[in-house]
C-alpha cells in the first residue's frame, strides 16, 4: 500500500483550507474561492464576444419574425441534453411565438455528423454543446442558405467561417472550464440584457448538473459558483431534476452525497454526479430512440407534465401519467439495462485480456470485430477496467478496411489525449482522459511501440494520496469533522480526502465486531468503521494483537443530536515492526 502527503500539514489552518489549497487552489485565491458569489464571481456574458453574441442574436429574432422553424440538434450526453433544454426553455419564455424543432441522435454521434440532410430543410440551426469543427457541414448549410448557430465549448482549431461560433475555447472567456450547458446560459443572459427581460437564471439547476456531468474543474471559481447557486434549493425548478432528487432522496442524504448547512444546498455536485447525471447518460448511451425523447421532454417545462398514455407495468386500458413520472421510470430501467451491459462486455473483455497477454503492454488496446461490444457503452467499460487495472484502456471496433475507432480513457495524471495523438492517431478528440479515438490498422504496432516507450516506468501501484497522516493517539478530531463537512466541495479536481492512520492497536479492548460483519476498531479520538470485514479479518483480529495502517475516509456520526468524529476505513495494512518511520516506506 503506498501512501503520499498532498503538502506538508500546516496546523494552523482549517481542514477546508488544507484540503483546498492541496488541490492545488491558489493561496491567494483561498478567501474568494470560499466566499464565492454568484454577484461577485460569475463572468459577464460579453466576454465571449460581443460580436459573435450579437451576431447570434440576430440570426435568431431574424428567423423569429420570419416565422422560420429553428432547429435545435441535442447532443448526445447529458451536458448536450442539459444545455439543449436551457436554450429551448428559454426560448420558450422569451421569445414564445418562436417555431422550435429538436432532433435528437440515434446513437452517441455529435453535432452535424448524421443529420446534415435532416438540418438542410431548415433556415436556422441551433449547436448546443457541439459542432465547433464542423467546417465543411457549416459551409454546405450556409451554401444552402441556412444560418448556423454554434454554442459549444470543445476545442477547435479555429472559428467555422460558416457559421455564428460562441465557444470561451476560442475566445478570450477567461473560464475555459465551461461547459457547454454554461456558454447556452451565458447566450441567455445576453439576451436577457438586450430585451431587459431576466428568464435565464430560471435555468440555473440544469447549468449545475451539465457542469457536473462534464466534469468541468470545481477549482474555477465561476463554475463552482454555477454549481453552487444551481443546487440550492430554491433554484431546483426544473421537473427532471427535482424529480430526480426526490426519488434519491435517502441516498442522497446519505453520510458520502449529503449537503452542509453552510451552503445552503438542497444537493451536493457529488450527490447529482452520482444519482441524476448517470441515468441522463444511461439513456443517451443506450436509450432507445423514444425513450431518449420521453426524458428529454421531462427536462421541457412545457411538457414535463402533460398526461401521456401509461407505461406502466400493468396499466390499465386508457390511464394516463405525466411525462416526467415515465421518464423516471424509463432512466431507471434503462440504467439496469445498461448496467447488465457493462457486466457482460467486461467479462469479454476480461477474457480477453487473458487469452491475448495484454497486460504486458503498458495500455489495454481492445482492437475487435463490429459487435462485439455494444460501441455506445465502450467508454464506460473503459472506465471501468481503469480502475480495475491502473492503466490506461483503449475499446476499438473495426469500422473499416483501414481503421478502428472507439473510447479511450486515461489513467492518473498523464494527458492521454495528446499521447493518443502523438502516437499517430487518425484523430484524438474530447477531455485528456476521456475521448473517441481512432487509429490506422496498418499502425497499430507503431502506436502501442509509442505508447508502451512514453508510459514505461510511469504507471504503477496506485497511491493514496492523503491531507493527513496521524498516529492512531494523535487523530484530530475536529479535522475529521472539517473534512466530513467538504461534501459539498467534491468533484473533479477536488477529489474526496483521505486520511492516514498509523499503529492502530487491535486487541480485545479495541477491536468489536458488529452487526452485517461491521468491525470497529477504537482510538482515542475517533472509531474506525470497516463494512463488510471478511471472516478471515475477523477470526485474526480476535485471536491476537496486532497493529495496522488504515486509509481512511472522515465522516461524523449524529445520533441524538450528538455529532461524534468517525473514519471509515478504505483500505489497510498490518503494520511490520521495524517500521519506525513513515519515510521508511518509500513516501
Amino acid at each position: 500500500m503506498r501512501i503520499k502527503l498532498y503538502a506538508e500539514t500546516d496546523n494552523n489552518l482549517s481542514a477546508r483550507s488544507q484540503v483546498l489549497l492541496n488541490r492545488g487552489l491558489p493561496p491567494e485565491m483561498l478567501s474568494k474561492y470560499i466566499n464565492s458569489t454568484f454577484e461577485n464571481d460569475v463572468n459577464e456574458p460579453e466576454l465571449l464576444g460581443v460580436d459573435n453574441l450579437e451576431c447570434g442574436r440576430q440570426m435568431l429574432v431574424k428567423h423569429i419574425e420570419n416565422e422560420d422553424d429553428i432547429l435545435v440538434v441535442v447532443d448526445s450526453d447529458a451536458d448536450g441534453f442539459t444545455a439543449s433544454a436551457t436554450f429551448i426553455n428559454y426560448m420558450n419564455k422569451a421569445y414564445p411565438t418562436a417555431h422550435i424543432v429538436y432532433y435528437i441522435h440515434d446513437g452517441k454521434e455529435h453535432g452535424l455528423s448524421d443529420c446534415v440532410d435532416k438540418a438542410l430543410n431548415f433556415n436556422m440551426v441551433v449547436l448546443p454543446d457541439a459542432s465547433s469543427n464542423d467546417y465543411d457541414y457549416h459551409k454546405q448549410l450556409k451554401e444552402n442558405g441556412a444560418d448556423v448557430l454554434v454554442l459549444d465549448h470543445h476545442e477547435a482549431e479555429k472559428v467555422s467561417e460558416y457559421a455564428c461560433v460562441i465557444n470561451n475555447q476560442l475566445c478570450d472567456y477567461p473560464n475555459k472550464a465551461l461547459s457547454g450547458v454554461g456558454v447556452v446560459w451565458q447566450f441567455c443572459r445576453y439576451l436577457d440584457k438586450c430585451n431587459n427581460t431576466s428568464y435565464a437564471n430560471q435555468f440555473l439547476d440544469l447549468v449545475a448538473t451539465g457542469l457536473m456531468a462534464d466534469m468541468m474543474s470545481l477549482l474555477s471559481i465561476e463554475t463552482k459558483t454555477l454549481i453552487f447557486e444551481g443546487y440550492k434549493e430554491e433554484n431546483i425548478r426544473n421537473p427532471f431534476i427535482y424529480e430526480m432528487i426526490l426519488k434519491n432522496n435517502f441516498s442522497l442524504n446519505k453520510p458520502d452525497y449529503a449537503p452542509s448547512k453552510d451552503n445552503n444546498l438542497f444537493i451536493t455536485p457529488m450527490g447529482a454526479a452520482f444519482f441524476i447525471s448517470p441515468f441522463i447518460n444511461a439513456i443517451v448511451r443506450s436509450g432507445k430512440p423514444e425513450e431518449k425523447e420521453i426524458v428529454f421532454k421531462s427536462m421541457l417545462v412545457e411538457e414535463a407534465f402533460e398526461e401521456i398514455p401509461s407505461t406502466k407495468r400493468g396499466h390499465k386500458f386508457g390511464e394516463m401519467e405525466r411525462v416526467v413520472d415515465q421518464a423516471l421510470r424509463v432512466c431507471t430501467n434503462v440504467k439496469n439495462r445498461q448496467t447488465k451491459s457493462i457486466d457482460a462486455g467486461t467479462i469479454k473483455l476480461n477474457q480477453l485480456i487473458q487469452e491475448k497477454d495484454l497486460l504486458k503492454d503498458n495500455v489495454l488496446l481492445f482492437l475487435l470485430k463490429k459487435g462485439e461490444v455494444d460501441k455506445n457503452i465502450a467508454g464506460l467499460m473503459a472506465t471501468k477496467l481503469v480502475n480495475q487495472y491502473q492503466k490506461p484502456v483503449c475499446i476499438l471496433t473495426k469500422v473499416n478496411e483501414f481503421e478502428y475507432a472507439g473510447s479511450a480513457r486515461g489513467y492518473g495524471d498523464i494527458d492521454f489525449k495528446k499521447m493518443c495523438a502523438e502516437a499517430g492517431a487518425i484523430y484524438a478528440e474530447g477531455h485528456a482522459q476521456a475521448f473517441g479515438l481512432s487509429i490506422d490498422i496498418r499502425k497499430v504496432e507503431e502506436f502501442m511501440t509509442y505508447l508502451n516507450k512514453e508510459l514505461d516506468g510511469v504507471i504503477s501501484e496506485p497511491v493514496y494520496y492523503v491531507d493527513y497522516i496521524w498516529d492512531s493517539n494523535e487523530v484530530d478530531a475536529n479535522k475529521i469533522i472539517g473534512i466530513a463537512n467538504l461534501n459539498d466541495y467534491w468533484g473533479k479536481d477536488i477529489s474526496r480526502s483521505y486520511v492516514f492512520v498509523k499503529n492502530i492497536e487491535v486487541d480485545d479492548n479495541t477491536f468489536t465486531i458488529m452487526k452485517s460483519n461491521t468491525l470497529k476498531y477504537s482510538t482515542p479520538a475517533a472509531d474506525i468503521i470497516q463494512f463488510k470485514g471478511g471472516d478471515d479479518e475477523i477470526e485474526k483480529f480476535s485471536n491476537g494483537k496486532y497493529k495496522i495502517n488504515a486509509v481512511c475516509k472522515c465522516n461524523k456520526n449524529e445520533w441524538n443530536g450528538q455529532i461524534k468524529p468517525q473514519l471509515i476505513m478504505v483500505d489497510y495494512e498490518i503494520a511490520k515492526e521495524e517500521e519506525k518511520d513513515i519515510f521508511d516506506w518509500g513516501f
